[in-house]
């Protein structure tokens, strides 16, 4: 199992603090008290007095609160509060950056400063409520070693009352992770009902006055859910996400564009099949990819279809200039004409006598919705293997991830309710018999992949009925979220994130429905393919890539970051995301889903902005930011107020921008840094750029 290593990062320790700081001046305390004592009386559960612990009262005003706040988010270029939204702050971070990692850590910053010591974890799913607890596993001995202390920590269980008690009476860090709707209906719910012992659970909570932590609070803060966290008698609340809805007194916030700038999450890379308009022929054809012989003459790669005994099936075959694919397809007549006349492995492509021309990955002739599928789960165990050839003997495991639109697709069942593969599964199996073999170049890959059977490198990850069998969830996206193989793959997916990462482990590929969106992520998922039809009006892309954005870790738990030495960071850190639609029409919903949510930026060149970047590896001094500043208003590309000038852009685009001499070498860099001030797009890539593949299919034939 792979022990991931974890370290303090600047980002994230500047998201501690601006939670703490909030609360500069608050007393060091924690108080004992009788559980459910009236004033001036015995305990209302009798004379058996329950002692236990409770947060100190926040001992500073809110106008000192406010105050604090003010400074935290000029330091943070933030937009100031005119008056404090209640005793509520947000934390905004790009998915993949570490929040739960920065919530956790500010836990016992909390304590250390304050003595706070109770803390409930409030979550939307049982999903995310498991990776919660599994992150606190896998980071306890980290911050034990950072605080020598320990955090007591339990996921809540209404039928383990004494969990309860626990929580209330121990005097150590104690924290109750929680999903929502384990409280949100006080009328049927077992958190408003007496135990054993004549007390509600709900009672040992209260009196500690609990610091609520929400995780993802756009998706737990519904009307119901909001008027029951009240019952729980809170000092103050935390929300942590990466699209807030509501920014209650926002103290930080790294939003996607700083998180792609910074290198904090993976590059995407995006693998579209473009539906074309009719082409001059109707005949299938796939042109998957060139091979270079040992005598320099390329051979191509190509699907067409072939005529045997009794039907006609599609085959991959490989050809070289002067074959007829009339010929190879058993004649065919659909296949007339198409003798090859040239194939140029500098473009990628195939050219026909008939002069009909393909691009490798170019897709013509009938394609019905199901070989779409097909194409999209081939190009993505194509892009698996490819990485992971390259990254096997870096100690580096790589998963990929697919979105199915139902479950039947993946796990079918009979009529005797026997569980039996679906299409997809089937369809993998198929794609990725055929395509591994020819992986098996390297002999230290080799014998990895041979190790590895076709029916245990895949898995899924389901909700399951009160019968046993897998099923869609509902439609917020709920359900037991138990796996396939029951414990084993839920476990593994969900809580063994460890054992996953362990090159000894043979699950490689994983199906899901979109329940993973939220509340799972592993650092080596490097392919997510969406074989599901993309509604215009659902919010999913975003959570979905989501999934895989966590920069990756070899066997030895190190994280693949700018500062890590042994490998290039680039190398090992791109999501591919193998579409449904168009590079182009994918790439545009994404950017406009990251956009949707980009807001109070900065705008204006200060001294400030300056000192909080670097020029390539250097940190901006406060001596080269006062020069920057000064060479841009002398030259006019700034106004008094540090808004960038329409001069400034005219020459930027005739490549005349001005700066003193001492630092030309640096203007490149200089005006990296300044694009930040206008440029809210994060680049996405076209796959098909980089290796020259375009999947094109016939949008005529398509349709029919």
């Amino acid at each position: 199992m792979v022990k991931q290593k974890f370290k303090k990062q600047q980002f994230q320790e500047d998201a501690v603090n601006a939670v703490c700081d909030v609360f500069e001046g608050q007393g060091k305390d924690n108080l004992q008290y009788i559980l459910g004592k009236k004033q001036g009386g015995l305990s209302k559960y009798g004379d058996s007095n329950i002692y236990a612990w409770k947060n100190a009262d926040i001992g500073i005003s809110e106008e000192t609160i406010l105050k604090n706040l003010h400074k935290i988010q000029k330091r943070n270029d933030l937009k100031q509060n005119p008056a404090l939204e209640g005793l509520n702050f947000t934390v905004e971070m790009e998915t993949g950056t570490g929040k739960t990692y920065v919530y956790i850590n500010t836990i016992f910053e909390l304590h250390k400063r304050y003595g706070w010591n109770k803390f409930l974890i409030v979550v939307p799913s049982i999903a995310i409520r498991e990776g919660v607890k599994a992150s606190f596993d896998a980071m306890e001995e980290h911050f034990a070693t950072l605080y020598g202390k320990k955090i007591r920590y339990f996921i809540f269980d209404s039928s383990k009352a004494s969990q309860l008690e626990s929580f209330a009476t121990n005097s150590g860090i104690n924290v109750m992770i929680i999903n929502n709707h384990a409280f949100n209906k006080t009328e049927t719910n077992n958190m408003y009902k007496k135990g054993e012992r004549g007390i509600k659970l709900i009672d040992y909570i209260t009196g500690t006055n609990p610091i609520i932590i929400i995780d993802e609070p756009q998706s737990v803060e519904g009307k119901q859910t909001k008027s029951a966290l009240k019952e729980f008698n809170s000092s103050f609340t935390l929300r942590y996400s990466a699209t807030p809805k509501e920014d209650y007194n926002m103290v930080y916030r790294l939003d996607a564009i700083d998180a792609f700038r910074k290198r904090l999450v993976k590059k995407i890379h995006v693998k579209g099949i473009d539906i074309k308009g009719t082409t001059a022929t109707h005949s299938y054809l796939y042109l998957e990819g060139m091979d270079i012989s040992k005598n320099h003459y390329p051979k191509a790669r190509i699907e067409i279809e072939v005529k045997q005994k009794n039907e006609v099936v599609k085959k991959t075959v490989k050809v070289s200039q002067g074959d007829d694919l009339f010929t190879i397809s058993n004649n065919l007549q659909e296949y007339k004409g198409f003798k090859v006349s040239e194939i140029n492995a500098n473009t990628n492509t195939i050219t026909f006598t008939n002069g009909i021309r393909l691009f490798s990955g170019e897709v013509s002739g009938e394609v019905n919705e199901e070989h779409k599928r097909r194409i999209q789960i081939r190009e993505t165990i194509k892009s698996h293997l490819n990485k992971e050839s390259n990254l096997y003997e870096k100690g580096i495991k790589i998963l990929s991830l697919f979105f199915i639109d139902e479950v039947k697709n993946y796990r079918d069942y009979d009529e005797q309710g026997n569980q039996q593969d679906g299409k997809f599964a089937k369809i993998f199996e198929e794609e990725y018999n055929n395509i591994v073999g020819e992986y098996k170049t390297n002999p230290i890959y080799k014998q990895y992949l041979e190790r590895i059977s076709t029916q245990k490198t895949h898995e899924g990850y389901f909700s399951i009925d009160k019968k046993g069998h897998l099923t869609n969830p509902d439609e917020k996206g709920r359900g037991e979220n138990k796996s396939c193989d029951d414990v084993s793959a839920y476990d593994l997916i969900m809580k063994r994130k460890g054992l996953l990462l362990d090159l000894k482990e043979p699950t490689r590929f994983i199906f899901s429905h979109s329940a993973l969106r939220e509340g799972w992520d592993n650092p080596n998922v490097f392919q997510i393919c969406v074989l599901r039809n993309t509604d215009p009006k659902e919010v999913r892309t975003r959570q979905e890539v989501g999934r895989g954005l966590r920069l990756c870790v070899n066997q030895n738990g190190d994280r693949i970051d700018e500062e890590f030495e042994e490998m290039d960071f680039t190398q090992a850190n791109i999501l591919t995301i193998i579409a449904n639609d168009s590079y182009e029409d994918f790439a545009k919903g994404l950017q406009h889903e990251f956009s949707k949510n980009i807001k109070d930026r900065p705008s204006k060149l200060t001294k400030e902005f300056l000192l909080k970047n670097k020029l390539g590896e250097t940190r901006i001094s406060d001596e080269i930011a006062t020069k920057i500043c000064n060479d841009f208003l002398k030259n006019g590309y700034v106004d008094d107020f540090g808004a960038l000038t329409d001069k400034y852009y005219s020459d930027l685009e005739q490549n005349k921008v001005q700066i003193r001499d001492e630092l030309k070498p640096k203007l490149e860099l200089i005006v990296e840094v300044v694009k930040q001030l206008y440029d809210n797009t994060i680049k996405i890539v076209n796959e098909d750029d980089t290796n020259k593949i375009r999947n094109k299919i016939n949008q005529t034939n398509f349709n029919h």
